[in-house]
Order: structure tokens, then C-alpha cells, then sequence
């Protein structure tokens, strides 16, 4: 997309911070972020996790939006209504060029590849047609992070989830039971996802916080 659009990003905590240098130890390409539930912060970790990866990497960054929800980063971010993920994978009269649905952020070192407007209804991703989007993106970029629907919101993730280098599980603190967590890694490993690491998200701090940002 022609043009830059400016927007507000979070600042990335300890967490992301820690799995982006893990991350960059390890040869991946296309990573995706999920959780168990809806709620659980992951646009907040995606958005940190990706400019993370733009400041620490030498390659460009690009952030995948392919959330079906109403309040999806998208919507939050004002893109709502630009063409994206879902009219690439969906729309076949006729459908778009990737680099035309890709946003430009002027003040941030990664590109946004927003949710789209076409909807989907019950339709199903199409691996195979997932499989060359997200090849064509993986040659463009250094990094292709994706933010996904939670496990048991959606189908979604189990679909993108093998099809990825690399999942990581978001888990909210004192909200995600441990054992709702557990099951959602194990569903994504069933289905052939290949589990990197995980953020701990909206934890409460019991001592003060510069004290534990320097443990």
C-alpha cells in the first residue's frame, strides 16, 4: 500500500523481550501467536513481540493480523477497512496483490498486513492456499509474525499453527488456568505445530517492578 499510516504501539515487556532474543538464537521465519481464550493479551504480546523483532534483527519484520474478531487489531489500529488477510486467502474476483494490502507504519520498523474486508462467514482457511501466502510473505521478509485467534475461539490457529516455523503460546497471568494452557499446547502439537516458547502475560508483580525487571 502506497503511503505510510502512524499509529500507537505498546512497549514491550520482559517477556517478549526475552523469547525475541530466544528467537533470534533460532533459525525461524514465520511465527505465530495464540492463546487459550480470548482475552488473554495477545495483540498486546504480538505488537511488542514484532517490534521487538524489528529492533533486535538486522531484517525487516512483518505483522500478520488474522484475527476474525469484531475488536481485532485491525479495528484497534484504524485499518479496519483496508483490504488484507482474509481478501488474499478468500476473494477470487479477482484478488488482490499482497504488496497492495500491506500497511507502511512511519514510525515503527515493521510492515502490517491488515485483517481485510472480506468476510468470511463459516469458510474455512485453505492450507494449501495459506501455505503459498505465507512462502511468498517469508521471501519479503526477514520475520513474519502472526496474530492469531485463540484455540478454542477458533479453528484458525490449528490451522496456521503447522503451517508456521513456530508457535507461542500467550497465557495471562492469573487468568489462563494452567491446565486450560496445557491443553491448548497440546491440541496445537496434535495438529503439528511446532511450540517455541510462550508469554506470560498481565501478571500481577508482588514485589516492586524495577526489582523484578533486573532479576
Amino acid at each position: 500500500m502506497d503511503g505510510s499510516t502512524s499509529r500507537s504501539l505498546s512497549i514491550a515487556t520482559p517477556s517478549e523481550t526475552n523469547l525475541t532474543a530466544t528467537v533470534l538464537d533460532l533459525d525461524q521465519r514465520t511465527l505465530l501467536l495464540t492463546a487459550a481464550n480470548t482475552g488473554s493479551g495477545t495483540s498486546t504480546s504480538t505488537l511488542a513481540f514484532a517490534s521487538q523483532l524489528a529492533l533486535m534483527s538486522a531484517g525487516s519484520v512483518l505483522l500478520i493480523d488474522s484475527s476474525n474478531s469484531a475488536n481485532s487489531l485491525s479495528q484497534q489500529l484504524g485499518l479496519g477497512k483496508l483490504r488484507g488477510f482474509t481478501d488474499l486467502l478468500f476473494d477470487q474476483d479477482p484478488p488482490p496483490l499482497a504488496e497492495d494490502c500491506i500497511v507502511r507504519l512511519s514510525d515503527q520498523a515493521f510492515d502490517m498486513l491488515p485483517g481485510g474486508t472480506w468476510i468470511r462467514g463459516r469458510d474455512r482457511l485453505d492450507p494449501e492456499r495459506l501455505r503459498v501466502l505465507l512462502r511468498q510473505l517469508a521471501a519479503q521478509y526477514r520475520f513474519v509474525v502472526i496474530d492469531g485467534e485463540a484455540v478454542y475461539a477458533s479453528a484458525d490457529s490449528l490451522v496456521i499453527g503447522p503451517l508456521v516455523d513456530g508457535v507461542i503460546l500467550v497465557v495471562c497471568g492469573e487468568q489462563t488456568r494452567w491446565e486450560v494452557a496445557q491443553a491448548a499446547a497440546q491440541r496445537l502439537s496434535q495438529a503439528g505445530a511446532r511450540l517455541i516458547g510462550s508469554v506470560f502475560n498481565k501478571r500481577k508483580y508482588y514485589m516492586p517492578k524495577w526489582l523484578y525487571d533486573n532479576l
